[in-house]
């Protein structure tokens, strides 16, 4: 608005000028005829103003603009910043902006190397250097640089997730924003564009893949924590081997007719002695020094009473807690 403003001020200006020099003429004609050749020209000059666009002969650009100027179809120069003249009729300018544009991708139907379907929706961020020459290439040698940067963005991206696994896509997305960003600066250097960066907005996984994906974490999780539980198994194993490695056979002995006592306090009544005992007692008698059979019956005549009083205790608890549910 404020650029229009201004070119109608100096057309106006023009004209008033003008005015004033007819009128100076027509009260002075040999002044006139003296100088015949200035006055063509000054009416020539309103008569461009009258009959071509103003805003056709004076371009006021802003800091951000340049104008590509071409006289017979060839460039001859790039205007601006500032105020830029041209000969209307002969020349014409191309407005170029060298501001930051943003180019949307629609979002495109990707096939992964395992030939998953993925739906990648991008945005490019690029601009015009700020060059003369890369101004004019962005005029001379592409006719949208916009679409087609869009159009070859859109083709690497297809080109480039084709050969690659759907866990490496999400895994190395950075990597691949970047990649996609040097293969669009390939093409565009020569229309004069720089590439800022290429994005991905969103990359849509369908539910089917994504519910195979979370189950086959859940599973591999599951089995983390088993083996996990299974080491923790085997040291305590180890843990329980090395103390009994230092007990002696008195010291073992000792531990098993408590674990018999602890099982006649349950509510059983029957006690099954492992095969092992009989073992256990042989290893014992000969540490006792005497003969194999001796040592066991004597070995067993020893514990008999001590055996005999676990398995009364835990008899006469029974009793107790049958008659304490019965008074209930």
């Amino acid at each position: 608005m404020e650029e229009e403003t201004t070119k109608q001020a100096v057309f106006v200006a023009v004209v008033l000028a003008a005015l004033v020099v007819a009128y100076f003429a027509l009260t002075n004609l040999d002044f006139i005829i003296a100088n015949l050749w200035w006055v063509a020209i000054l009416v020539l000059l309103v008569l461009v103003a009258w009959w071509f666009d103003f805003g056709e002969v004076l371009l006021m650009l802003q800091d951000y603009q340049r104008a590509v100027i071409m006289r017979f179809g060839k460039v001859v120069r790039v205007g601006g910043p500032g105020w830029c003249t041209i000969i209307p009729g002969i020349e014409q300018a191309t407005i170029v902006d060298l501001r930051t544009q943003t180019v949307d991708v629609p979002k495109q139907d990707v096939i992964t190397k395992e030939n998953i379907e993925l739906q990648v929706d991008a945005v490019i961020y690029l601009r015009v250097k700020k060059d003369k020459q890369s101004v004019i290439y962005s005029v001379v040698e592409i006719d949208d640089y916009k679409e087609a940067t869009k159009l070859y963005l859109i083709s690497s991206i297809r080109a480039i997730i084709g050969t690659m696994t759907l866990p490496e896509v999400i895994s190395t997305t950075e990597d691949l924003e970047t990649k996609l960003q040097h293969e669009v600066e390939k093409i565009t250097a020569q229309w004069g564009i720089e590439i800022v960066s290429v994005d991905f907005k969103d990359i849509d996984i369908p539910p089917t893949v994504l519910n195979a994906m979370h189950e086959e974490k859940a599973a591999v999780q599951q089995k983390l924590a088993r083996m996990e539980g299974a080491q923790a198994h085997i040291a305590e194993i180890e843990a329980v081997k090395k103390a009994a490695e230092g007990l002696s056979d008195k010291a073992l002995a000792y531990y098993y007719i408590q674990a018999l006592e602890k099982l006649g306090e349950g509510q059983s009544t029957k006690i099954i002695f492992p095969m092992e005992l009989s073992r256990l007692a042989e290893s014992i008698g000969k540490g006792f020094g005497g003969g194999d059979q001796q040592d066991m019956e004597r070995l067993f005549r020893r514990y008999a009473p001590a055996i005999t009083g676990i398995l009364s205790r835990a008899e006469k608890k029974r009793i107790e807690k049958q008659v304490k549910k019965k008074a209930k």
